[in-house]
């Protein structure tokens, strides 16, 4: 865990050198008082600045586990969360009894989880720059067999009446199944249009 030293002419001062060094906020941080700018005539003998030692309280991966918690709690649920953490992304897995509750209809609950867990951890964490990736009950592998299968029932359809089709707006990892899925569909291509998050896929023949 990275820790850092900083001096200030008071402690607060110095607690800002070492937050914004470290990338994270009070709350996230364990602050260990070496010394205090000595005040009136022991200014003369004793150090004039602070000095203080700064480490996270929690990692990104760690930060994740306990905000999820949090909110697996407060609905009332019992899950076992696991965090992993790799070059491409902080994954997180839920899984319990009547979970379910977190995915929603068509996955909308759990896009919700994720966005909000993506802006907590980047909030928490200046120097984070991964993406949060949440499944619940392995939904996800589920929904990107179901996304496969859709697209290319929809390509053949393309293909078949020359008209393009747009599909509902989907999340920016669903778009992505969507396209590789048809990269080597022959006669069809596909792109994206519109705004987040109303964004779609447009499935068109070639």
């Amino acid at each position: 865990m990275n820790s850092v030293e900083t001096t200030g002419r008071t402690v607060e001062e110095a607690l800002e050198k070492a937050l914004s060094a470290l990338g994270i906020r009070k709350e996230n941080s364990v602050v260990e008082v070496i010394s205090e700018p000595a005040q009136g005539l022991l200014s003369f003998i004793g150090p004039r600045t602070a000095h203080i030692k700064v480490k996270p309280r929690y990692e990104p991966a760690g930060y994740l586990k306990v905000y999820l918690q949090g909110i697996v709690d407060s609905a009332g649920l019992k899950a076992n969360i696991s965090v992993r953490e790799e070059e491409d992304g902080l994954y997180a897995s839920i899984n319990g009894e009547k979970v379910g509750v977190l995915i929603g209809r068509r996955g909308k609950t759990l896009n919700e989880l994720q966005y909000l867990s993506n802006v907590v951890l980047h909030r928490q964490f200046s120097g984070f720059k991964k993406m949060v990736i949440i499944d619940v009950e392995n939904y996800r592998s589920r929904r990107e067999r179901t996304l496969t299968q859709l697209a290319k029932s929809i390509a053949r359809r393309v293909r078949l009446e020359g008209r393009e089709q747009v599909l509902e707006p989907m999340t920016p990892q669903e778009r992505r199944i969507i396209h590789l899925a048809l990269q080597d569909f022959a006669g069809i291509v596909t792109y994206s249009k519109g705004e987040e998050p109303n964004r779609k896929v447009i499935i068109a023949p070639r």
